[in-house]
């Protein structure tokens, strides 16, 4: 199916999940909140679909894919710590808020990437990986991350306002 080993569609199973998680959670909560059911969600099947990602990636060595997924985790990280400690000071909130919306974009460079090059069946959209159609629409996925921040931060700005 699609080329996809097991794990491949295992993987794909998980990484679709945490997407219409992080899907659910930015519409209804206009963040990932990772004290909540939909965000521990969103959270634990990121972390899944990264390791599961790490075995599957066809390239020769560590490539572009594997340092998605090793940056993935590494924001998750700096996400929890901001939520649950004062590393961050003041910051903390924001921190946490723009790093879990950051690894929700990193989910669309691989998504955008894979959906591409294999769909249609027989006749996929792009057949160069990292082609300026790819790269067009990342850009395009990376300016609505960018405005979600913004209105994020704004959000939050008017939240800590309003206390």
């Amino acid at each position: 199916m699609l080329g996809l080993t097991p794990l491949g569609i295992i993987h794909t199973a998980i990484s679709l999940v945490a997407l219409g998680a992080g899907i659910i959670a930015l519409i209804r909560y206009q963040e990932i909140p990772a004290k909540l059911f939909i965000g521990k969600l969103y959270i634990w099947t990121t972390v899944i679909t990264c390791l599961t990602g790490f075995p599957i990636m066809q390239h020769a060595g560590f490539g572009a894919p594997h340092a998605l997924g090793v940056l993935t985790l590494l924001v998750l990280i700096v996400a929890a710590v901001a939520g649950r400690t004062s590393f961050f000071g003041g910051a903390s909130r924001y921190v946490e808020t723009i790093s879990y919306s950051a690894t929700f974009f990193f989910h669309w460079i691989p998504t955008i990437v894979e959906t591409s090059t294999r769909l249609p069946l027989g006749s996929p959209l792009v057949t160069d990986r990292e082609g300026p159609e790819i790269q067009m629409a990342v850009g395009v996925v990376f300016l609505l991350f960018v405005a979600g921040v913004a209105l994020q931060v704004f959000r939050l700005r008017k939240i800590k306002t309003a206390e």
